[in-house]
Formats: C-alpha cells, structure tokens, sequence
C-alpha cells in the first residue's frame, strides 16, 4: 500500500482526494493536515511515503512546511498542490525540493497517476506547469540539429527527453515507447547524469534553452 499524507485547508478537498484515492486498492490515506504545522507533524508521526501539498495554508504555508518536512529523517516525496495563477509558488516549490507538481483541478486518474509515481521515485509535473516554468526560466536558442549540449544523448534517450518535455511519467513514457518501465527509469537516469542537472524539471529547461525543442513542444 502507498500510504499518503494530504495536507489542505479546506476540508472538502481533502475528503474528495481522500475518496478517490481510497478507492485505488493500492492506496492509503493514513492522515491529513489543515496547516503547514500539522503537516510537518503528521509527515514525522505517521511517515508517509507521499505528500500531497497544498501551497496556501494557514500557520505555516505549504512550501515552508515541505521544506521542513525533506529535513526529515528519510523524508517523504512532496507533490505540491497548485493553480494557474501561483507561478511564482511554484518556482520556490522546486527551490524547496518538491518533486512533483499537480493542478488541484487535474482529473482523478491524473491525481493517482502522481502518487504512484511519486512512490516509486518519479515525478509527475503537469505540462502546462512545464510550460509555464520553461516560459519563465528558458530562452530557447534556434539551432539546426541536435544541440551540443546533447550531442552525448543516445537516440533512444533524446526519443525520452521529448516525451519527458510533454511531463509524461516513467510509466506513460514506458506505454508511449512500448518498452519497461525500469527501462525507461535507467534512460533517465542517464540523460539526468549526461545532462549534469538534479531532476526531470531541470533536463526540460536545458531541452528548452538549447533550441532541442520549441515552445510548443515540437
């Protein structure tokens, strides 16, 4: 089971998240929390292997909360909870370590899509929240072919990275390209080290400011 924490001030978002969660038979909601405080003090009592976490809480907010949270002792993985109008939250959110983002009207399957892939090490982040971090921190090069930056990526791997840059998980690239999903694990985890960045967030902005793909994702 995949126990999750959800941390949200309104309590009506976290019965629906609780509720269709729960109806996964792999998923467990084993607390909740409806300040940052509390979070932080669940996540440490209950230990939890997921987070899911609102931004805008009462006390303590959701990044200064998660922040705390991943000083842990094997600390859980932090999925951030946003809307379309909190871009600046979401650029702390990466700084504080979070290792996925979701929109809080994303649909269900999407939302169990991010915990099952935050359990197992990856990270899920909507495409138009990619899109919107590539528009604030890329300035895309126009360059024919492949970009030097990327010249030491296999082709199998650069195949990877397009799909990486549409913020498609392990398992939907695994789906996307018909192969393993530890397959597509070890793909990227070798472009990640070949790129020299810490995560899937970071290998969009480099695929972006060479010119490798454009705005639109081509």
């Amino acid at each position: 089971m995949i126990r999750v924490l959800i941390a949200d001030d309104q309590e009506l978002v976290r019965t629906g998240f609780r509720v269709i969660l729960e109806a996964e038979g792999d998923i467990e909601v084993i607390a909740e929390a409806e300040n940052g405080h509390e979070a932080v003090r669940q996540a440490a009592l209950a230990k939890p292997e997921v987070v899911l976490m609102d931004i805008r809480m009462p006390e303590l907010d959701g990044l200064a909360a998660t922040e705390q949270i991943l000083r842990q002792q094997d600390p859980p993985t932090i999925v951030v909870l946003t809307t379309f109008d909190q871009n600046e939250y979401i650029y702390r959110a990466l700084r504080a370590g979070a290792a996925g983002f979701l929109l809080k009207d994303a649909p269900s399957s999407r939302l169990i899509a991010a915990v099952r892939a935050a359990a197992t090490g990856d990270s899920l982040i909507e495409p138009s929240i990619t899109q919107r971090l590539v528009e604030r921190f890329a300035e895309p090069a126009v360059a024919p072919g492949i970009p030097d930056q990327l010249a030491q990526l296999t082709e199998r791997e650069l195949d990877v990275l397009r799909l990486i840059t549409r913020g498609l998980s392990n398992a939907e690239i695994a789906a996307e390209m018909v192969v393993a999903e530890t397959t597509v694990k070890t793909h990227v985890a070798r472009i990640l080290a070949k790129l020299g960045v810490r995560d899937r967030v970071q290998a969009v902005v480099v695929a972006y400011e060479t010119g490798f793909v454009g705005r639109n994702g081509a």
